[in-house]
């Protein structure tokens, strides 16, 4: 799926981005999702005034996590076969689905999420044997603070500690001189490992930008974060289901039934 250049960019960087991962036809439903789960009050203002407690009244930084117990579309997606496969190409098999959460700024006053690692929080043990997909669900520039990465350092273990301007979350600070900024239309994806420090800034235009991400794992490297109370299905290998354990029905082939109209 994924030619050779980017799988050493995945291993040198620790990321890539594919511009064009999801068509027009599916950017539709994802941004129409995220307006449903937004305007039925489902996500949520996680940015605080600094104190990490006082939830802030100037900004604004709405989170869903996880969407599959209000989504069926993004309880969908992650068993979408494009979707298996990439991630299996980059982390190898079998497949475990982790986490997946929405992240949406507000025109004008959306803050950003600050520095992190995902393996801050899940601790696997190989974080290269963890990767992140970031589905810009809107265009994703610089003006409205699209995701940041800094490559080369996703073996590296930074230090974290709590995050001032979140009410749950942790950050790390490393040297943003060497940030990149993946710029990506709608529908384009980010494939980063876990260990890969990155963020995304404010949005300040008059639009609102989201950003959905799903977290996979392979088997043999299983988070040791004391949250791990979501449900983690296989989507490869003999243990594979199709989420109908954890989910109580098969979600293979639903999303592109749902892209199709089938």
């Amino acid at each position: 799926m994924f030619p050779m250049e980017l799988k050493e960019r995945f291993a040198r960087d620790g990321f890539f981005c594919i511009p064009d991962f999801f068509t027009p036809e599916e950017v539709k439903i994802l941004q129409a999702e995220v307006e449903r789960l937004k305007q039925e009050g489902h996500l949520r203002n996680v940015a605080t005034d600094g104190d990490g407690s006082t939830h802030s009244s100037s900004k604004r930084n709405l989170q869903l996590c996880p969407t599959w117990p209000v989504s069926e579309t993004f309880r969908a997606l992650p068993f979408a076969e494009k979707v298996v496969q990439a991630v299996a190409e980059l982390i190898g098999e079998p497949v475990r689905l982790r986490l997946d959460q929405i992240f949406l700024k507000p025109a004008q006053d959306g803050a950003g999420t600050n520095w992190h690692q995902d393996n801050a929080y899940f601790r696997v043990t190989d974080p290269m044997r963890g990767v992140a997909m970031w589905i810009a669900i809107h265009d994703a520039t610089i003006e409205n603070g699209t995701m940041h990465m800094i490559p080369g350092l996703q073996r590296e273990e930074l230090p974290h500690s709590r995050d001032p301007e979140s009410d749950h979350h942790i950050r790390c600070y490393p040297d943003e001189s060497q940030e990149v900024p993946c710029l990506l239309p709608a529908g384009g994806v980010v494939f980063f490992a876990y260990g890969t420090p990155h963020c995304t800034k404010g949005n300040r235009t008059e639009r609102d930008r989201a950003g959905l991400a799903y977290h996979f794992y392979h088997a043999d490297y299983p988070p040791q974060d004391s949250a791990a109370d979501y449900p983690m299905p296989y989507l490869t290998g003999p243990q594979a289901e199709g989420g109908a354990q954890e989910f109580g029905a098969d979600q293979r082939g639903r999303w592109e039934r749902l892209v199709s109209g089938a």
